[in-house]
């Protein structure tokens, strides 16, 4: 273990120095300890942890911070870190009782959670630790564009458990990012005890052999370790370039929240014991022993601190509540629009290409138009390598390594990394291939949820500006983990776009309005179509496709069928074979699933009555479902006929091809669906 230089300490430390920091101390105790009275009175504050015994540590976070310069992701616990890095007692308040003004989310976010997103301290959710990776990301970006500033994670004990935190420390030692990942140890999650969570009695030393990561162990309850550890660790990682985790020993005083009862788990001995090393009470003692604040002095700063908290409190009790009627304001920001294709079709004459060429091409022309684009994931980038797939062939040869580069094989370092990326510049725009495929993407749903709902939890003030993608579906003989697709879950998350083109003309549109939109977008590339005739097509240059914009791909009068992805080919097929019948059947592509066009299949269904919804995923609880209910709910009246769905089985894809035969929907079950359909 290095020694960390003592820059502070009682005696040398300067007497102004010293009066701040008391100030700051003793108005975050002062507020702690009025907390839990709002929500006994009924004002809200409904979920509060006291930080009672992490002074240390909290006070160094925030004075180490330089806002609008460095970048800052508090954990619920880090009250008082939220004020020493500049937070009003004001502010402090409004976020606690969920004020409209609270800067965090205006009222939507869980109380104990500080965020002012104009200084760089971020939003970020109440998943424990999940913002290690959020700060890994945006350390990615300080590197990149080579800003002279730090990430600083800051986080309980226990969230080390989380394999996403393993995640973010292994991918920050490997880039060597600057990052500071501070662990306050107070031993405790909620009721379990840290030797149920590890067998290090340091938790940061579980890391200890990593490269190019720095650990230093300080006591978190001492202001001045805490201050020179913070000091030493930023000092580091702004010389040397590399990560830095900060271990701090606290010890938690009170319960963990107001809905924890610490007596059902904890001994008196050790109640009595965390009371008596109370680090403000030792902290006062210090001041007095070595002359450097008298009785005097340290009462009338207590005295200030609760008027200061006083006047808070009456401003963020007269301050609006939020109103509920703004509920459905910033699920989704608005997407780019085109202005040229702006339903999305065109009549463009020449060469027809595949869609595999059609997602590289496009790629690589958005890279050429936005130079603030980057793409990572597994397989992205080796030689002449480029996704699992080859739909990034070429892309780091032209653009380089340090923008388009392979990530480990870690599907959820992948998503959360690009959610920190992405907030450091509005301008940045990130495209991820979330995994290998669409079957190995469930690691990453942690960080693909908290990304969800970033822009609502914001209040508008953040979206993630990433573009995933997915190869996605059957029919190529893959078997499980190789050949599902799994849109049925995705779409019941609000917050994503979420595209499913089946041509390549439509991947080509979507992808660039997709790069071109802020916020969230899905998208999902039909694996087994990048190399078939049938998929290829003419492609203008600058062809856009506006989200919510069904294509009809054949007119008809007798059935009013609706489909994407690979399904869409198989519709045709069995939609021409009827016509050798008589049978006129219109096929609808919805190209987009979220947002829907719910327009197109009003008017369908009003047109011909009789409907038929296929895709490739489940029946049973598939997005059929949704469009069933959406066609039941709004277009009931003009329905010739109970709506019908074809789709796969309720079970998993096996691998021999005779599985995929009778499991997935083909051209022969659709033509049969229709057949029953055009009976009645």
């Amino acid at each position: 273990m290095t020694t960390v230089p003592k820059v502070y300490s009682i005696k040398k430390t300067p007497k102004e120095t010293i009066v701040n920091w008391y100030r700051l101390l003793a108005l975050g105790r002062e507020i702690d300890n009025k907390a839990p009275n709002y929500l006994k009175q009924a004002i809200g504050w409904s979920y509060h942890a006291s930080y009672a015994g992490h002074d240390g540590i909290q006070l160094a976070i925030g004075q180490l911070f330089e806002k609008k310069v460095d970048h800052m992701f508090f954990y619920y616990r880090d009250l008082l870190s939220a004020l020493s890095a500049g937070l009003t007692a004001e502010e402090i308040i409004l976020n606690g009782i969920s004020k409209a003004t609270d800067l965090t989310s205006g009222g939507r976010h869980m109380s104990n959670h500080y965020a002012k997103i104009d200084w760089n301290i971020h939003n970020v959710s109440s998943l424990t630790g999940n913002h290690t990776l959020h700060a890994v990301g945006v350390a990615r970006a300080i590197k990149y564009y080579g800003e002279k500033a730090v990430a600083i994670s800051s986080q309980g004990e226990s969230s080390v458990s989380e394999g996403y935190v393993y995640e973010a420390i292994n991918g920050a030692s490997k880039e060597k990012l600057p990052v500071i990942f501070v662990i306050q140890d107070n031993g405790y999650g909620i009721s379990v005890p840290k030797k149920d969570q590890t067998a290090n009695r340091k938790v940061a030393n579980n890391f200890s052999g990593f490269k190019n990561l720095r650990i230093i162990h300080c006591n978190g309850k001492d202001v001045f370790d805490s201050m020179n550890a913070m000091t030493e660790a930023k000092k580091h990682v702004l010389e040397k370039g590399e990560p830095v985790i900060v271990q701090a020993n606290c010890v938690r005083v009170h319960s963990h929240s107001n809905s924890d009862r610490h007596e059902l788990y904890r001994s008196e001995a050790e109640r009595n014991y965390v009371l008596d090393y109370d680090p403000m009470d030792k902290f006062e003692r210090m001041l007095k022993r070595y002359n450097r604040l008298s009785e005097e002095e340290m009462e009338e700063i207590i005295v200030e601190a609760k008027q200061i908290l006083k006047t808070a409190h009456k401003a963020a009790l007269k301050a609006p509540d939020p109103d509920p009627n703004t509920y459905l304001d910033h699920v989704l920001p608005e997407p780019y629009q085109p202005a040229k294709y702006t339903d999305g079709t065109h009549q463009e004459d020449g060469e027809s290409k595949k869609l595999i060429t059609a997602l590289n091409e496009t790629l690589k022309a958005e890279f050429r138009h936005n130079p603030d684009t980057f793409i990572w994931g597994q397989d992205m980038a080796n030689k002449d390598k480029g996704g699992v797939f080859n739909v990034s062939k070429g892309l780091q040869q032209e653009f380089g390594p340090k923008r388009v580069f392979n990530a480990p094989i870690a599907e959820d370092f992948i998503m959360g990394t690009a959610n920190g990326m992405s907030r450091y510049d509005e301008k940045i725009r990130i495209v991820v291939e979330g995994a290998e495929f669409a079957d190995y993407f469930w690691p990453a749903m942690e960080q693909y949820v908290d990304s969800s709902h970033d822009f609502w939890r914001s209040n508008g003030q953040f979206t993630p500006n990433v573009t995933i993608r997915l190869a996605s579906g059957g029919y190529i003989g893959g078997g499980l983990y190789h050949s599902q697709t799994i849109e049925g879950a995705l779409t019941s998350i609000p917050g994503v776009r979420i595209v499913y083109p089946s041509f390549a003309d439509d991947a080509a549109g979507l992808l660039r309005t997709a790069l071109r939109s802020r916020g969230m977008t899905m998208f999902m590339e039909p694996k087994a179509l990048y190399n078939d005739p049938k998929a290829a097509t003419v492609i203008p240059d600058d062809f856009e496709v506006p989200f919510g914009k069904a294509r009809t791909r054949r007119e008809g009068s007798d059935l009013f069928i609706i489909t994407y992805g690979n399904t869409t080919h198989m519709c045709l097929e069995a939609a021409n074979k009827l016509a050798d019948e008589g049978f006129e059947c219109e096929v609808l592509d919805l190209r987009s699933l979220v947002p829907l066009d719910k327009e197109a299949i009003v008017a369908g269904v009003k047109k011909i009555g009789k409907v038929l919804i296929v895709h490739e995923d489940k029946v049973h609880s598939g997005f059929g479902a949704e469009l069933s209910s959406t066609i039941m709910e709004e277009a009931f009246e003009y329905l010739d006929g109970p709506v019908n769905r074809v789709g796969s089985s309720f079970t998993p894809v096996g691998f021999h091809r005779s599985f995929e035969r009778i499991i997935l929907p083909n051209a022969e079950k659709i033509y049969n669906a229709a057949k029953n359909i055009l009976a009645y």
